[in-house]
């Protein structure tokens, strides 16, 4: 065999294996054996993360009184879902979860989703007991910490949570396939990510 050929044959097998690596995403970890008893913002009562099992789930994590971090995180999941709409792409449904549950109640989570024109007809936005949330919270990995808190001229307290910036991907069978910042999201990749696991 001769040098050049050699030389093809490593370019070539390099090749292979950077394309097969890119059609694969591998398992982060695994929800499929948790269960969370949530509220939607209609009220209605989820069992989380089955109620989305067989689909794929673009999940984030806010609270509605963020300044900064959840618009921007909510804002690209709206991205991602216009996107995945234009190009046809079904069985996929999109989670916002609360860690501010004592606030952030079914129908401020609604009027959070009416604001901002979301399309919630494959999106739902899930609070509860702070104790589930709280747990939901630690099984994913987010970090939420109260911080700084500011009187209203209202008389209202507002408060803020250092937190996690995160989004996950969920497929078809409770499983973390991907982590991305929420605020700062790569939407192709994201979408592209969605592709793989959809095909």
């Amino acid at each position: 065999m001769t040098m050049k050929s050699i030389k093809l044959l490593i370019v070539i097998s390099i090749s292979i294996f950077l394309f097969s690596c890119g059609e694969s995403l591998p398992i982060d970890d695994d929800l499929s054996d948790k269960s969370y008893s949530l509220l939607n913002q209609d009220s209605v009562a989820v069992d989380y993360p089955s109620n989305v099992k067989s689909k794929i789930a673009v999940v984030g994590y806010v609270f509605t009184n963020c300044p900064d971090i959840c618009p921007l995180t909510t804002n690209n999941m709206r991205l991602v879902q216009e996107k995945i709409n234009e190009e046809g792409i079904t069985g996929v449904e999109f989670v916002t979860i609360t860690f501010d549950p004592e606030y952030d109640t079914p129908s401020v989570l609604k009027e959070y989703a009416e604001v901002r024109r979301l399309d919630t007809s494959n999106w739902m936005f899930l609070t509860g007991d702070k104790a589930i949330t709280d747990e939901v919270m630690k099984d994913a990995g987010v970090v939420a910490v109260p911080s700084d808190s500011t009187l209203m001229e209202s008389g209202n307290m507002m408060y803020f949570f250092v937190h996690t910036d995160r989004i996950h991907l969920l497929d078809q069978q409770n499983r973390i396939r991907g982590t991305y910042l929420g605020s700062q999201a790569d939407i192709n990749k994201l979408v592209n990510d969605i592709k793989i696991l959809a095909n």
